[in-house]
């Protein structure tokens, strides 16, 4: 499917699901085909990213991932409030490249669009540049500081897993590239080589525990997760805010996705999301299978001892290790940032 195709389901999704809401306040694309032009193939394991801005300050759960006119969507909701000035916006990490080009959907009260023109006018200056990558340097420094001890060991591995692959975005906000999700190891990698700063990839990836993983022991963990996944979307009734991602038309994303990445080389690459999903896929079945959670468990710790983590004591160990690595995180930011030629000011 060609982008401009799916770009044209999703604002017919809008028009018909979103826009009717009195809440409703507008919509803009998001995410990875953010700056893809129309005729660009999408991806198989690509989704396209609608963000729909709604007047509600506590919007419900997401709808997350879902098939509309044979296009995959991934649709968020986000409280008006959150873009009250553009501000704001130039200084969050995960909103500033939504308005970095147009891809407004509907602005039904014009926001959208001065805040859009205010944006990508400032986008690149250097002052903003460095105020996002502070901005996703204290989301991981916050997000290790609540680890919750008490927590199932599941959500432990997820409270220590996405601050660690946040040092990505660091380095990813630095280059004015798009911070990606699922693929955010082979971008930060991408974007080291670039500024010759290769010889810190092995240290991200040494972070997450994969450094020295098999593409065989890659490839079973993922055999495993995708027997978990089908048990998980299948008796999946309680509402998470990554609900969307444990479903049956989410799967080419989360299991063929990363069966992708593995057979072209980059399994450490896959690791990452393997094990959110793992995890996900693990508190949805504490809740609403818990037999079929226990009975799955064991492919879960297998997954992550191969990390190097079997304890709550160890996913403390590494959180403590990434807060130690932030300096020299910074140091590489800095030069990627001096050196970048798209950053003005």
């Amino acid at each position: 499917m060609r982008v401009g195709t799916a770009r044209s389901a999703a604002v017919q999704w809008v028009t018909e699901h979103a826009r009717p809401d009195p809440g409703f306040r507008g919509a803009f694309f998001s995410g990875s085909t953010v700056g893809l032009p129309d005729d660009a193939e999408l991806s198989p394991y690509s989704d396209v990213d609608i963000v729909v801005v709604t007047a509600d300050p506590a919007p419900p759960v997401k709808p997350g991932k879902l098939r509309f006119r044979e296009a995959l969507l991934e649709v968020s909701l986000l409280p008006w409030d959150e873009l009250a000035s553009a501000d704001e916006v130039l200084s969050s990490y995960h909103l500033a490249g939504s308005f970095r080009r147009d891809t407004v959907v509907d602005d039904p009260t014009g926001r959208l669009r001065e805040l859009r023109a205010d944006v990508s006018r400032r986008f690149a200056e250097r002052p903003w540049v460095r105020r996002r990558c502070r901005d996703a340097e204290r989301r991981i420094e916050t997000r290790l500081a609540a680890f919750d001890t008490a927590a199932p060991f599941h959500e432990q591995v997820m409270s220590w897993l996405f601050p660690t692959g946040v040092t990505t975005h660091v380095l990813l906000v630095a280059a004015l590239r798009n911070p990606t999700i699922r693929l955010r190891y082979p971008a930060a990698r991408e974007v080291l080589d670039a500024y010759g700063q290769a010889h810190l990839y092995p240290e991200l990836l040494s972070l997450l525990g994969c450094a020295r993983l098999s593409a065989a022991r890659t490839g079973h963990h993922l055999d495993e997760l995708a027997r978990t996944f089908d048990a998980a979307a299948e008796v999946a009734r309680t509402p998470f805010f990554f609900s969307g991602d444990i479903t049956a038309g989410a799967r080419p994303v989360a299991i063929d996705g990363s069966r992708y990445l593995i057979e072209r080389g980059d399994h450490r690459e896959a690791v990452f999301w393997i094990i959110a999903t793992f995890a996900r896929c693990h508190t949805v079945l504490a809740a609403d299978a818990p037999e079929l959670h226990l009975a799955r468990l064991p492919s879960f710790l297998e997954a992550v001892a191969d990390l190097g983590i079997t304890s709550t004591d160890d996913l403390l160990r590494r959180g403590e290790q990434v807060i130690g690595f932030l300096p020299g995180l910074r140091r590489a930011a800095g030069q990627i940032l001096a050196a970048n030629t798209g950053i003005t000011g």
